[in-house]
């Protein structure tokens, strides 16, 4: 979603992953297999592993689950031959969309998408219809309830960071710090984090939108469904927006 809304949005997301934490798995499994089979099983030499392992942690994908995936796609011969494949398009009130996926039957993904923008009310487009609004940036969340600013920025910008977002909450829950950063920053910002005994809530070589466009309405309802049903594909492993969802509209929800 949106960058510096997205952890609003994440939260409503969790929440649903919850329930399907076998799929979740299974994608993180496919991204660690995938690249361990590219570059070897040593995720100090091998930086796409090392994400990939990074976020099977943030989702708290077991230590040995993971250890299976690495050593599956690293012992990997003739086994499925997965391609990295973006596909595009637009969702209710005008958003871009951009999709991520992992799969080996092109035909068969190209339609499951299609089914999914047909079905909530958008529209597939071809490569390169809304890519070029997004940029690729490293991204970090911290938890506010438990680290106030002087803590995460001294940390943080010495380490490189572009960018801290202030947290969107209240006084029960204050959100998340939101830690933005160029991809060759992304690992060292996050070392400086763990050194100083920052926990990281979620962090993610991220798709982020140059610009927004503001969702109101029952359009809010709309693209969050939209966004269910592609992230439930197999195939998929992320799913950005444009879209800047109305906070009233979501606290409805």
């Amino acid at each position: 979603m949106a960058g510096h809304s997205k952890w609003s949005n994440i939260k409503h997301r969790k929440a649903r992953q919850d329930k399907v934490k076998a799929r979740v798995w299974s994608k993180c499994s496919k991204a660690i297999m995938v690249a361990a089979r590219a570059g070897g099983p040593d995720p100090d030499s091998n930086l796409s592993l090392r994400y990939a392992i990074d976020e099977a942690k943030y989702s708290n994908m077991p230590k040995d689950t993971i250890k299976r995936a690495i050593d599956k796609g690293a012992g990997e011969v003739g086994g499925a031959d997965f391609q990295e494949l973006v596909y595009e398009g637009y969702g209710p009130g005008g958003t871009a969309i951009l999709i991520l996926s992992l799969t080996d039957n092109n035909t068969r993904t190209v339609g499951d998408v299609r089914n999914a923008f047909k079905k909530g009310g958008g529209s597939m487009g071809n490569a390169g219809t809304v890519a070029f609004m997004f940029s690729t940036k490293g991204q970090i969340f911290v938890d506010a309830n438990k680290y106030d600013e002087d803590a995460i920025m001294e940390v943080v910008l010495e380490a490189g960071a572009d960018d801290v977002i202030s947290p969107e909450g209240n006084d029960d829950d204050k959100g998340m710090w939101t830690i933005m950063t160029e991809i060759g920053d992304f690992q060292g910002v996050k070392v400086a984090l763990d050194e100083a005994g920052i926990e990281i809530v979620e962090a993610e070589i991220a798709r982020i939108p140059d610009n927004t466009i503001a969702v109101a309405g029952d359009d809010v309802r709309k693209l969050l469904n939209l966004i269910e049903v592609l992230e439930e594909l197999d195939d998929v492993q992320k799913v950005y927006s444009n879209g800047e969802l109305d906070a009233e509209e979501m606290a409805k929800l």
